[in-house]
């Protein structure tokens, strides 16, 4: 017979932390990786050290914790993304945490360009990414995030999300965003004030050449169809959002802007 006065039963949780440093050259000076956490750096040829991050458990839920660090010395450049989209899944109490730190010397370059954050039904979720970068550095910055699985036809009612990206230049504070997604949100008309869209993407360039950029980038942003895009510039940097009711036509708008900014060619692990 089940016993039920029984204590629940403690599941286990992700506790990983994963990092690189680029030094001189392209160089790597320092890998680390524990837990589900892990980190590779593909063979490249021609081009800047590309580091892809995973989680080896396939997924994040309540309790589960992510660290992930890349950092780029002075005058050297990488490319940080990762392997695949990360899922946040149905949560039974408590949040996950992703935190990413990232870090550009004088003179260098990083482009951290992560695949998409799909949030499932239920899921709780805490993310922040901090950089510090110097002032002649330059740094392009990619967050994607997805409501629910498109395959599955879900539409998310319930969601805890809180996200958070800071990025500090020569010691002063470039850009602060902060997120806060909840029930009572996606309950508003609209989906959560979106006006229907269901995967929303906010890419950012910080180098002292940023506005020359700008034109470029907005020729080659969608005029017309499902994804809304616009862009805008000031104080050495771009800003570009993105918004579309599915996840596949913004992915392949937000590869043409990541191509265009970054004057190259995507990651390669990613698929489009």
């Amino acid at each position: 017979m089940l016993d039920e006065t029984a204590p629940p039963a403690q599941m286990q949780r992700v506790d990983g932390r994963a990092g690189a440093v680029i030094g001189p050259g392209g160089r790597l000076k320092d890998l680390h990786q524990r837990g589900a956490a892990k980190a590779m750096l593909p063979r490249m040829h021609g081009r800047a050290p590309e580091v892809v991050f995973l989680n080896t458990a396939g997924g994040l839920t309540a309790g589960d914790r992510l660290v992930y660090e890349l950092e780029v010395a002075g005058g050297s450049a990488a490319v940080g993304t990762t392997q695949t989209a990360e899922r946040a899944y149905l949560s039974r109490g408590g949040a996950a945490s992703v935190e990413t730190r990232l870090s550009v010397g004088p003179g260098g370059r990083l482009h951290w360009l992560p695949q998409e954050m799909i949030l499932f039904e239920g899921a709780a979720l805490d993310r922040r990414v901090s950089v510090e970068m110097a002032a002649d550095a330059e740094l392009v910055l990619l967050e994607t995030l997805v409501l629910g699985r498109a395959a599955m036809g879900e539409r998310l009612t319930r969601v805890a999300l809180t996200d958070r990206r800071e990025v500090i230049r020569a010691g002063r504070p470039a850009m602060v965003e902060a997120i806060r997604l909840s029930d009572a949100d996606l309950a508003r008309p609209g989906t959560a004030g979106l006006n229907g869209a269901v995967a929303v993407a906010t890419l950012s360039l910080f180098a002292p050449d940023a506005e020359d950029r700008l034109t470029a980038l907005r020729a080659g942003l969608p005029a017309d169809g499902p994804v809304r895009a616009a862009a805008s510039a000031w104080d050495g940097r771009i800003v570009a959002r993105f918004a579309a009711p599915e996840a596949w036509p913004l992915r392949r708008a937000v590869a043409r802007a990541v191509e265009t900014l970054t004057q190259g060619p995507l990651p390669r692990v990613w698929q489009i």
